[in-house]
């Protein structure tokens, strides 16, 4: 049972990294409206012309590497500050995305955690080596 959750927990993680970071690279979803604190901060974000580019080809090749389930603890690792802050955003400034920020930050704390828990046990080490 526990190897379908697995595989459930990498394909909608990845799924939702790799469509929704091709869908702010080319425009293929329209932005829901946002309120004025949530839409001045997005502004702010997007004002420097790297930064969504650099995120969401990020967050398109970590999709691909969960999805694919190669480099997976990298991935986590490179994936963990996008969905704290994701979730952040949600809690602070747009809350009716929650439930969405919420499921992002269980899977991604299910995978790193339980599945990939042996490679981060050094990593977690109150004293490494």
């Amino acid at each position: 049972m526990m190897k379908y959750v697995d595989i459930a927990a990498h394909i909608l993680l990845g799924l939702v990294f790799t469509v929704f970071g091709l869908a702010g690279l080319f425009n293929l979803i329209p932005q829901p409206e946002l309120d004025q604190e949530a839409a001045f901060f997005m502004q702010g974000l997007s004002a420097n012309a790297y930064f969504m580019i650099v995120l969401k080809l990020v967050e398109v090749v970590v999709g691909i590497l969960i999805l694919v389930r190669r480099f997976v603890p990298l991935a986590l690792v490179l994936l963990a500050p996008v969905v704290v802050h994701i979730f952040l955003f949600h809690v602070f400034l747009a809350p009716e995305g929650i439930p969405m920020a919420v499921a992002l930050v269980v899977l991604e704390a299910y995978l790193g955690f339980v599945v990939y828990r042996k490679s981060f046990k050094t990593v977690l080490a109150p004293r490494p080596q």
